[in-house]
C-alpha cells in the first residue's frame, strides 16, 4: 500500500513538472542534415535544464516560412522564434510592434550579452543604426567556391590549387569539359553569389546608401561596365557548356554533391552536405575575383539568417528564448555548430576556439569563409540590406535567366532587374515612411 502511495506520489510530481515545462515555439527553414543539426541543438538545450523546452518546427523554404509567420503574427498566434533570412531582414526591421529585440530579450531575461562578442561582420547587419542588435545570429554563411579534386585530378589539373581568379574558373572548366565533364561549373544564388557578394568582394557598390545599410532610399546600382562584363563572361562560357545554369535558389547545390558537376559557387554551409553525402575528394577556395580590379578582393557578404523574437508572448516564455539564445552562445556550441555545417562561428570566442582545436588544419580550406568575412569592411562591402529584397532577387533571377537563354544581352539583362527592382524599392519607401 505505502509502495503504491509512494508511486502516486512520484508520478503526479513528474506529471506537474513536466507541466510546469515553458514550451518555446522555434519556426525554421533548415531542411535535411542542417534540420537534424536544428533539431539536435533544442534537444541538447532541452536536456542542459527542466525548465524550457523548445519545439523546433520545419515550416518550408525561407520565403514559406516568413509568409506563414505574417499569417500567423495577423491570428495571434505567431511562434516564438522565427528563422529568417538574410534577406529579409529590412523587412523585419521595418515590422515595428511584430519584433522584441533580441538585447531587450537578453536583459530581460537576465543573461549577459555583450554584442562585441560576436563576430562583427554578423552582428553588425542585425543592428539598427541606432546601434541596437534585433535579431540573433544564427546561422551566418558566406559565398566560397566549392570544387571536385577528383575531377581536377581526372582532368589534369593541379586539386590543391583551384582557381582563385574568373579567367582561371574559364580555363580550369574547359580541361573539365575536356575531360568528359558535362558541367564544369554552377552556381546556387545567383544574386548572392555574382552580383551582392561580386560586388562586395571587388569593393564596388551593389546599391546607394551603403548598399541600403543607410537608409530605406537606396537604389540598385549593379549595372555597372564591371558586372556587365561578368555577366557577358558567364553568358559567353554557358554558350560553350562551361558554365550550366541549373535553377533557382540552392538548386545546383545538389548536381554538386552528387558529382554532376565539378565547380560550384554558392553557401560555405554547403560543407556539411558535402561531408555526409558526397562520394569524392572536396575542396573549398575563396570566391573569385578580377585581379584588375583596384580593392579586389575586399570581403564577401553575409548570408544565411537569424532568429527574430515576435511580439505578444509571457514574460517567462521571453525568458526562456533568452536562456536558449545564451546556450547557442556559448564557446563550445557555438564551435561545435560551425564545425558540423560550415555556416560562420557566431561568436570571436567560437572562432578561436576552433582554431585553437587544430579543426582548421585538419580540415583544410574550412576557414576560407571567416577568413572572407573578418577582413576589413568598407561601405560598399559592409553588407546588403534592401526592403523587399525577395521580390528584387526573383527579378534578378528572372532577368539572368533571359541571358543565360541568349535572349537579351547582359546589359540589356542588368538594366533591366535594375529598372524593376528599383521600383520595388521605391514602393517599400513609399509604404514605410515615418
Amino acid at each position: 500500500m505505502r509502495l503504491r502511495l509512494a508511486a502516486a506520489v512520484l508520478a503526479a510530481c513528474v506529471s506537474l513538472s513536466a507541466q510546469a515545462q515553458t514550451e518555446i515555439q522555434w519556426w525554421h527553414s533548415m531542411p535535411g542534415a542542417l534540420g537534424e543539426w536544428v533539431n539536435d541543438l533544442a534537444r541538447d538545450f532541452n536536456a542542459s535544464q527542466a525548465e524550457y523546452k523548445v519545439v523546433p518546427t520545419f515550416k518550408g523554404s525561407y520565403d514559406e516560412s516568413m509568409t506563414a509567420a505574417i499569417a500567423a503574427y495577423r491570428s495571434g498566434n505567431a511562434p516564438h522564434i522565427l528563422q529568417v533570412f538574410e534577406v529579409g531582414t529590412a523587412t523585419m526591421m521595418a515590422s515595428k510592434g511584430a519584433i522584441v529585440p533580441v538585447g531587450k530579450i537578453m536583459a530581460d531575461a537576465g543573461v549577459k550579452f555583450d554584442p562585441a562578442a560576436y563576430v562583427p561582420a554578423v552582428s553588425g547587419y542585425y543592428t539598427a543604426p541606432n546601434g541596437q542588435m534585433l535579431s540573433f545570429p544564427f546561422n551566418s554563411s558566406t559565398t566560397v567556391l566549392h570544387y571536385n579534386k577528383d575531377a581536377f585530378k581526372a582532368a589534369g589539373l593541379n586539386p590543391e590549387l583551384p582557381p582563385k581568379t574568373w579567367i582561371e574558373v574559364t580555363q580550369a572548366a574547359a580541361k573539365l569539359k575536356a575531360s568528359g565533364h558535362n558541367c564544369p561549373y554552377t552556381t546556387s544564388w545567383v544574386s548572392w553569389t555574382q552580383l551582392e557578394s561580386f560586388s562586395a568582394w571587388h569593393n564596388v557598390e551593389f546599391a546607394t546608401k551603403g548598399n541600403g545599410m543607410r537608409g530605406i532610399d537606396a537604389r540598385l546600382t549593379f549595372n555597372t561596365p564591371l558586372h556587365v562584363r561578368h555577366i557577358e563572361n558567364l553568358a559567353n562560357m554557358s554558350k560553350q557548356g562551361l558554365f550550366v545554369y541549373k535553377g533557382r535558389g540552392n538548386a545546383a547545390d545538389a548536381t554538386f554533391v552528387s558529382g554532376e558537376c565539378a565547380m560550384t559557387t554558392g553557401s560555405s554551409a554547403l560543407y556539411g552536405s558535402i561531408k555526409r553525402n558526397s562520394k569524392f575528394a572536396s575542396g573549398i577556395s575563396t570566391l573569385p575575383y578580377y585581379p584588375d580590379v583596384e580593392g579586389a578582393p575586399q570581403n564577401t557578404v553575409i548570408g544565411g539568417a537569424s532568429l527574430w523574437v515576435m511580439t505578444g508572448k509571457k514574460p517567462v516564455e521571453y525568458k526562456g528564448v533568452g536562456q536558449f539564445f545564451a546556450f547557442l552562445s556559448r564557446a563550445e556550441e557555438a564551435a561545435k555548430s560551425h564545425q558540423r555545417t560550415g555556416y560562420l562561428p557566431v561568436t570571436i570566442a567560437s572562432y578561436e576556439l576552433t582554431e585553437k582545436s587544430g579543426f582548421y588544419k585538419e580540415n583544410p580550406g574550412t576557414d576560407v569563409a571567416v577568413t572572407q568575412m573578418i577582413r576589413k569592411t568598407t561601405d560598399k562591402s559592409r553588407g546588403i540590406r534592401l526592403g523587399n529584397f525577395v521580390q528584387i532577387r526573383t527579378i534578378i533571377d528572372e532577368e539572368l535567366e533571359q541571358v543565360w537563354a541568349g535572349k537579351k544581352s547582359a546589359k540589356d539583362g542588368l538594366d533591366g532587374a535594375v529598372k524593376r527592382g528599383n521600383e520595388q524599392l521605391e514602393r517599400f519607401q513609399k509604404a514605410n515612411k515615418s
